[in-house]
């Protein structure tokens, strides 16, 4: 009798993309809604009033994620990132520092992302495991780490592509040119992330590989029996 392997996808499931597992839709909401709302106050009544409007813009985005049911912990560090943002252009006095910490963050995800490419820990395939509930099971199976590893370079390149657009902005008090930046490059580069780096895991996986949702170790393979 011929058993149906446990890694087979039930009939008429879809398959599951990037997007499913890694939801970057509500990352994009709070990336740009504060920092819109920012600009706004900043025309209409200078520094104080932008501050007040991003504030304000980020504990309306807050609640918004609570009573979809978000991890509190997620919320409240979202709404954090906006306050700290806007001390720190108060302390400086300048608006532009409203975005250093986003510049900074991006600056150092990009190395993080390299990183851990180079020390064949990935990042796309740390952040998917753990939406599976793999914990390092994916690192076992030589094709999911090279694919996650082709991917995470998508990813990589989005973060320096931020960073790049970012600082001469910044450096030349740019704003509204920031603000425009970050909303078009957030909801695109996420989507054309997600796009991209979806169909260079699928092309780096072999034709006969399960998915991202069943590791293959090299025992597995050894263990099947001879036909």
């Amino acid at each position: 009798m011929t058993s149906t392997p446990e890694r087979e996808r039930p009939s008429g499931e879809r398959p599951e993309s990037l997007a499913d597992l890694l939801g970057g839709r509500r990352g994009a909401v709070d990336a740009t809604v504060p920092p819109v709302a920012f600009a706004v106050g900043w025309l209409a009544a200078g520094l104080w009033g932008g501050v007040v409007a991003a504030v304000l813009a980020g504990a309306a985005v807050a609640g918004w994620r609570w009573r979809r049911g978000d991890r509190p912990r997620s919320v409240l560090i979202g709404l954090l990132a906006v306050c700290v943002a806007a001390l720190v252009a108060l302390r400086t006095g300048r608006a532009t520092d409203f975005f250093l910490l986003q510049l900074v963050s991006n600056a150092a995800s990009a190395l993080a992302w390299i990183v851990s490419i180079v020390v064949r820990w990935p990042l796309l395939g740390v952040v998917v495991g753990a939406a599976l509930g793999q914990r390092g099971r994916w690192r076992r199976d030589p094709a999911l780490l090279r694919a996650y590893g082709r991917g995470s370079w998508v990813w990589a390149a989005t973060y320096v592509l931020r960073v790049a657009v970012f600082v001469p902005l910044w450096l030349g008090g740019q704003v509204v040119g920031l603000v425009v930046a970050r909303v078009a490059l957030t909801w695109p580069l996420v989507a054309a992330a997600l796009a991209v780096s979806w169909v260079v895991i699928r092309r780096s996986l072999p034709a006969d590989h399960p998915g991202l949702r069943h590791p293959v170790a090299p025992s597995d393979a050894d263990a099947a029996p001879a036909q």
